[in-house]
């Protein structure tokens, strides 16, 4: 960070977006230099000792020093503001970008495998030196130095990307490595294990690539949010004196800082109207200021001053329960009348119960039947936004 600090004046007086963005520009910028730097190393070293392993790593930085370039390109795209073709700005470019890193990461694997399997084939002697090796020691340390920064970073600035190019460097210090003691033992044994230990890096980058990817595109295809964030946004919208409730809670991630959120709340229904709407716009407010989000909240009226109401959702939501502990209900309302009561309600399904709505619907009425044989179940099944 303090070479970053060096180059970026007054970071700690920028907005904490543009921080965001010159940090990732910054880095990226450095990753195209170092990757370059390296890429020169390790092919002289190669074409030096013959060594293909070296020559496919010292490719294998070269495509990192792509992946900079492209890491570089979603950092730019995703600080753009919002426009009347993107309202929610382009923060998803920065998952797109994290996305085709794996993807090279994967390429990489395939063919740092495919020229391995050639030297299987076709093994040659090693030209050992002490310049060599001193020269891979000094690419493993800055991969490593590379690895650091973009842990630390990203984790700072919460980007996939560029957590998924750190985990890219340090697969290359791993890669390195093994290339280093390759060439050691072959040296001082009969051993021709370069080929073999080659193919065993291929296979973990290969890998790493696809966890990788998996943890990139996820945001793209709308992953639940964290059970954090939700918490913190419970506890801010249930410290209103007016909030007996929320559900419905759905947060839609736009990219890095670009988040909104929708829910419903439930108030009283005797309450004044224009003091509620009141609250809730002060809820939203403190939303946007404290975690950052946009929120738009549906007021639920519930009954909440009739005891025989309130005791009938209780047995209710027991009943339901005695199905499954985490399944939940809202939005409850009774509508009597003269030969049987309407109870309606929308009850929470977890995504693991596999039974059909249709079964679920028919298990929670005949339950609700054997709390009074006038009650008849009006049921919406929901799944679950959040964890």
């Amino acid at each position: 960070m303090l070479l970053a600090d060096f180059f970026i004046r007054n970071a700690k007086d920028l907005p904490s977006e543009e921080l965001r963005t010159k940090y990732g520009v910054f880095y990226g910028i450095l990753g195209i230099i170092l990757n370059i730097f390296l890429f020169g190393v390790k092919i002289t070293v190669g074409i030096v000792t013959g060594a293909i392993s070296v020559v496919a790593d010292a490719f294998n930085n070269m495509s990192d020093a792509g992946s900079s370039i492209i890491t570089l390109l979603g950092f730019r795209l995703g600080s753009k503001m919002p426009d009347k073709d993107h309202p929610f700005g382009h923060g998803r470019s920065e998952y797109i970008s994290g996305f085709i890193i794996s993807m090279l990461i994967i390429l990489v694997g395939f063919e740092l495998a495919k020229s391995s399997f050639e030297k299987i084939f076709s093994p040659s002697e090693l030209d050992f030196s002490v310049i060599s090796i001193i020269s891979l020691v000094f690419c493993v340390l800055i991969k490593l130095y590379m690895a650091y920064y973009n842990h630390f970073v990203g984790k700072k600035i919460n980007s996939g990307a560029m957590r998924a190019t750190a985990l890219d460097s340090l697969l290359d210090s791993v890669s390195t490595t093994v290339v280093l003691i390759c060439m050691i033992i072959s040296y001082f044994t009969d051993l021709k294990i370069d080929a073999y230990c080659g193919l065993a890096v291929s296979v973990f980058i290969f890998c790493s690539g696809f966890r990788s990817a998996k943890e990139t595109i996820s945001p793209l295809l709308g992953q639940t949010a964290t059970t954090e964030f939700v918490e913190m946004i419970e506890k801010t919208v249930k410290e209103c004196p007016y909030v007996c409730g929320i559900h419905d809670l759905i947060v839609h991630d736009y990219g890095p800082g670009r988040r909104m959120v929708s829910l419903h709340a439930e108030v009283p229904a005797d309450s004044d109207f224009l003091e509620v709407h009141d609250a809730i716009d002060n809820i939203e407010k403190a939303l946007r200021d404290t975690l950052h989000c946009d929120a738009v909240i549906h007021m639920d009226p519930i009954e909440t001053g009739d005891s025989f109401v309130s005791e009938t959702k209780t047995s209710v939501l027991d009943a339901v329960k005695s199905i499954d502990e985490r399944i939940t209900i809202h939005d409850f309302r009774m509508v009597s009348g003269t030969t049987h009561t309407n109870l309606i309600f929308d009850a929470v399904i977890p995504y693991d119960i596999k039974l059909s709505d249709k079964e679920l619907k028919e298990l929670i009425s005949a339950k609700i039947l054997n709390l009074d044989s006038k009650y008849r179940a009006v049921i919406e099944i929901d799944r679950p936004f959040v964890n």
